[in-house]
C-alpha cells in the first residue's frame, strides 16, 4: 500500500477474526464510560482506538493508519513494535519480574552503568523512577537535602510533569488547577518571551535571572529546573550563550543546576542529550520518555558524583514501590543498544536538516508560518496572524476556528500530530524516512491552506 493511501484513510484487513476482537466503537465507550482521560474535558476528549503499532505508524481497531509524527507523547523515539525490545521486556518477566527498591538485580546494576558511561562530565549515578515527572519531583528533592535550602526556580515557558513538586514547577496554565497550597517556587522568564519571533538577547536574559536570584536571595535557592530545549510550550531552543551563562550563575551563587532531558534526552535532538549542544554539565539530570521509547514506564535522575556522595551516611527521603523496577531497567538497556546499533542519534541529527529544509520551504509557501524551529527531531512551526505584529493564530491557553481545522485536517488524513495554541508541533520516531517525512509533510502544506485564510497581514 502507498504511503499516500496510507495517509489518506484506506482500510486493512484487520488481524485476527471480528469475533475475538473488540470493535473501535465498543473500545471507545468502555473506555468512557469507565476510565477518565488527562487534560481534557470528558465530552470533548476525541480518542483513536488504538490497536496496533509498527515501525513509524499506528492502526486503529476499525483499520485506519496513522503517520505517529509526534512519537505519541514525544517519547517512541525508536518507533513501534521493535522486537529486539519486546523480547527483552518477556525474557526479564519470565526471569524476575518485580524485586523490591533496594534489591540489587543485573539489569538495575548493567543499567547504572551503561547511563554512566552516556552522560555528561561526572554525572555517573542513577537514582531510578518510575517517569520523567517522578524524576523531577526526586531532583527537587535531592536539591533541597543537600542544600539545605528550600526555593527552586523554574521558567514560565516549561512543563515538567504532573505529579507533586513537579506540577507547582510546571510554568504554563497547566499548573492553574494545583497551585493551592504550592509555596517556595520561584519563576523566571525564558530566553524567548511569548509572541516573539526571536529570543531575548543572552545578556539581558541572565540579567533578568540574576536580578530575580537578588530579590530571592540566593542563599535561599536550592536549584534552577529547566528544559535545557522547552517542549510542549513551543520548542524554545535557547540562543549559543545562555545555558553556559546559566551554569555560571548557578555556580556563583550555589544554586543546582538541574535539567529537564525527559522530552529532550535520547536523541531527540540529535544528541544524546540536549545539554551536549552548549558543553554543559548539570548538577542533576532528569529523564523518561525516550530511556524506554515508552515501550514501559520508567525515569532516572542522574547525579553528580560529590552530591551522591553527600548520601553515604544520611538518608535520601525520597523512593516509591517501582523504583528501579527490573522490567524498566531491562528495557532500558535493550532501547539503548537499539539507539547505538541502529545510528539513530546521528540518524535524529540528519534527518533534522530534512525537517528544517520542509520547514523552509512551508514558510515560504504559506503566509501562516510565522517562524520555524527544529533541532534534530524536535521541531514546531508556529502560526500567525500577521507577520509583522506576530499575532498568533491562537491565544495563549487558547485555540481558534482555524488550528481546529488544521487538527482536524491533519488527523483526518491520516497524520497523527500535536497542534497546541499557535503551533504544529513536530517529533516523529527518530526511525522516521525521508518518504515517510515528505509525505507527513505533504499533509501539514494542505492543512495550511486552512490556516492562511485567518491571515490578515
Amino acid at each position: 500500500m502507498s504511503l499516500e493511501r496510507e495517509g489518506r484513510g484506506e482500510r486493512e484487513d484487520p488481524a485476527g477474526s471480528d469475533a475475538e476482537r473488540m470493535s473501535a466503537e465498543e473500545m471507545i465507550e468502555l473506555t468512557r464510560r469507565y476510565t477518565m482521560f488527562s487534560w481534557v474535558a470528558q465530552h470533548a476528549a476525541e480518542p483513536i482506538a488504538m490497536e496496533t503499532a509498527k515501525g513509524s505508524w499506528f492502526s486503529s481497531a476499525d483499520g485506519v493508519r496513522y503517520l505517529d509524527f509526534n512519537s505519541q507523547a514525544m517519547s517512541v523515539n525508536i518507533g513501534h513494535g521493535n522486537e529486539r525490545v519486546a523480547k527483552a521486556i518477556a525474557d526479564q518477566a519470565y526471569k524476575l519480574a518485580y524485586a523490591y527498591p533496594h534489591a540489587a538485580h543485573e539489569p538495575r546494576a548493567r543499567l547504572g552503568q551503561r547511563l554512566a558511561g552516556l552522560t555528561p562530565g561526572d554525572l555517573d549515578v542513577m537514582f531510578f523512577t518510575t517517569g520523567g515527572a517522578v524524576a523531577n519531583d526526586m531532583a527537587i528533592k535531592l536539591a533541597r537535602q543537600y542544600t539545605g535550602r528550600q526555593k527552586i526556580m523554574a521558567r514560565y515557558r516549561s512543563y515538567h510533569g504532573a505529579t507533586g513538586q513537579a506540577m507547582v514547577a510546571t510554568g504554563d496554565p497547566r499548573r492553574w488547577a494545583n497551585e493551592v497550597g504550592a509555596a517556595a517556587i520561584v519563576r523566571v522568564p525564558d530566553a524567548h518571551r511569548y509572541g516573539r519571533r526571536d529570543p531575548e538577547p543572552v545578556e539581558r536574559s541572565l540579567a533578568d535571572l540574576e536580578e530575580v536570584i537578588m530579590f530571592e536571595g540566593p542563599h535561599t535557592i536550592a536549584g534552577f529546573l529547566l528544559e535545557p530545549v522547552v517542549g510542549a510550550n513551543g520548542i524554545l531552543i535557547p540562543p549559543d550563550g545562555y545555558m553556559q551563562g546559566v551554569r555560571e550563575i548557578c555556580d556563583r551563587y550555589g544554586i543546582l543546576l538541574i535539567a529537564d532531558e525527559v522530552m529532550s534526552g535520547f536523541g531527540r535532538t540529535g544528541k544524546w542529550f540536549a545539554v551536549e549542544h552548549w558543553g554543559v554539565v548539570p548538577d542533576l539530570m532528569t529523564m523518561g520518555k525516550g530511556i524506554t521509547s515508552s515501550y514501559v514506564p520508567f525515569g532516572a535522575v542522574a547525579v553528580r558524583r560529590p552530591i551522591a556522595d553527600a548520601f553515604a551516611d544520611e538518608p535520601f527521603f525520597g523512593g516509591l514501590t517501582y523504583h528501579s523496577h527490573p522490567l524498566g531497567c531491562a528495557c532500558a538497556l535493550a532501547v539503548i543498544d537499539v539507539y547505538d546499533h541502529d545510528g539513530l542519534i546521528e540518524r535524529s541529527a540528519r534527518m533534522g536538516e530534512v525537517m528544517r529544509a520542509h520547514n523552509e520551504r512551508l514558510m515560504e509557501k504559506h503566509p501562516s508560518v510565522g517562524t520555524h524551529r527544529n533541532i534534530g527531531l524536535f521541531g514546531v512551526l508556529e502560526l500567525v496572524r500577521d507577520r509583522a505584529t506576530f499575532e498568533a493564530m491562537a491565544p495563549y491557553n487558547g485555540t481558534s476556528p482555524e488550528m481546529k481545522q488544521v487538527h482536524q485536517y491533519m488527523r483526518g488524513h491520516g497524520l497523527f500530530a500535536l497542534t497546541r495554541w499557535n503551533t504544529i508541533q513536530l517529533n516523529p520516531p527518530l526511525i522516521i524516512s525521508e518518504d515517510e517525512m515528505a509525505h507527513a509533510y505533504d499533509i501539514i502544506d494542505a492543512a495550511l491552506y486552512l490556516a492562511d485564510q485567518g491571515y490578515h497581514g
